[in-house]
Formats: structure tokens, sequence, C-alpha cells
């Protein structure tokens, strides 16, 4: 197997496993066992070892010594730390991302905020917003800071579907407003510091 292929393999089987343990399907402290999940995806272990790193790097799985990989569980605090890391790293993506906005890219914002006020269900409206937040981030162009916050809203959709799975009723998102009505008047530190309050709910009932 080459090495392109094993790794288009292993983001393949990091996904579907993603979407699993963020959905609730697996659970926290559940072992994901290599050679199971090898079988499943009719793939050897090299590629399963690396979705392994791949779901580690996102916060999804812990591997321990002796004892495997198995999934992460998060506590208040561990609630807390995604929450406070997202809202340092999106300003600071914000704040680079905003001589490059343009309004075509703002309308589009603006559209996905509205798709998010119809959303019947979580998983629906969790996309949307992170829609959004893509869209007024992605012009910074620092990939490794972009990959880093991605991965951070992997942790937060986790977080939000386990509370969220029993009662939703799709919210409208003002501060998204708040942020698009800063960046169209130029006001770019308003829209960082509304995006850095926004942030904080992470865990929370949406406002």
């Amino acid at each position: 197997m080459t090495t392109a292929k094993a790794d288009t393999i292993a983001v393949q089987i990091s996904k579907m496993l993603a979407e699993r343990i963020i959905s609730g399907a697996i659970e926290a402290g559940a072992k994901l066992r290599q050679d199971h999940i090898a079988k499943e995806f009719g793939a050897s272990h090299v590629p399963v070892r690396e979705a392994f790193r791949r779901l580690e790097s996102q916060g999804l799985v812990v591997s321990e010594p002796r004892q495997g990989v198995r999934v992460a569980g998060f506590s208040v605090e561990e609630v807390k730390e995604v929450a406070e890391m997202r809202a340092a790293l999106e300003v600071l993506a914000l704040r680079n991302a905003a001589p490059h906005l343009t309004k075509a890219i703002l309308d589009q914002a603006e559209d996905a905020t509205r798709a998010g006020d119809r959303a019947g269900e979580v998983e629906a409206w969790e996309e949307t917003n992170r829609q959004f937040h893509r869209l007024i981030l992605a012009p910074c162009a620092m990939p490794r800071l972009l990959k880093a916050i991605d991965d951070l809203h992997t942790a937060s959709a986790r977080f939000l579907f386990s509370g969220w799975r029993a009662e939703w009723e799709a919210p409208t998102d003002r501060d998204h407003r708040a942020i698009l009505a800063a960046l169209r008047a130029g006001q770019v530190e308003a829209a960082a510091s509304v995006l850095f309050r926004h942030v904080q709910w992470i865990g929370q009932k949406p406002r």
C-alpha cells in the first residue's frame, strides 16, 4: 500500500469514527480496537493507526500505554478549556482576516446565519454555525491556525450534541449578526470582542 493511499484511507476512517464519536454513537470511555476497525474498513493496521493519531489531535480519543486507544471523555473543565482556546485563536484569526474580508464573503456568512435560524435539528445548526466561522476566518490565510480552530470546533460539536440532543430549538444568532454589522462598518475590534464573548457559550444553551 502506497503512503498516499494509506493517508487517504486513514482520513476516511478518521472521519467516519469522528462522526460516530461526535454523535454519541460511540460513547466516552469506549475502547477502539485496531484489529476490529481494520477489519470493518478492509484496511491494514497502518491507516488505522494514522486515523487514531488524527482523532487524538482533535481531542476525540486518548492513547494510553499498554491499554490502547479509548474515546476521550469531557469534563466541565475540558469544555471551558476548549471555549477559552477557541475564543483566543478565533480572535487572532479574525484580526488577520479582516483586511481581506469582502462584501461577498460577508454576504455568504449572513446567508449561513439565516440557514442556521431555519435549522430543524442541532446537527444542521452546527454545520451552518461552523460555516459562518470558517467564512469570516479563512481569509487570514494561516493554515496551521485554521487547522487548530477546526479541531476545536469538532470538540465543541461533541459538547453541543451531548447537551442538546433531547431538546432543540434553533436560536436566532444575534451575535453573528452583531459581528457582521461591526465588520461591515470596519469596526474590527468591536467584532473581535463580540466573537470572543460569543464562543464562551460552548457547552451551554445558545443565546
